[in-house]
């Protein structure tokens, strides 16, 4: 008796893994997602400094530079 053996080409192949990755990155972006939130800060908060220059920022740029 003959075994029934089983062949798959190569497009075929690429096809299905393919649609498994996408079908694999779909169900583990779901989760990512999440709804839209409104911008809870004022236009002065928007424009207000946010860089502040700390010793530990002065430390990494110390740290940081090209020998000369």
């Amino acid at each position: 008796m003959k075994d029934k053996v089983t062949t798959v080409d190569r497009r075929n192949f690429l096809s299905k893994v393919g649609a498994g990755t996408v079908a694999a990155a779909a169900t583990l972006a779901t989760p990512l997602v999440t709804p839209a939130q409104a911008d809870n800060e004022s236009a002065d908060d928007k424009r207000k400094a946010r860089y502040r220059v700390t010793d530990d920022v002065k430390a990494y740029y110390r740290v940081n530079r090209y020998p000369k």
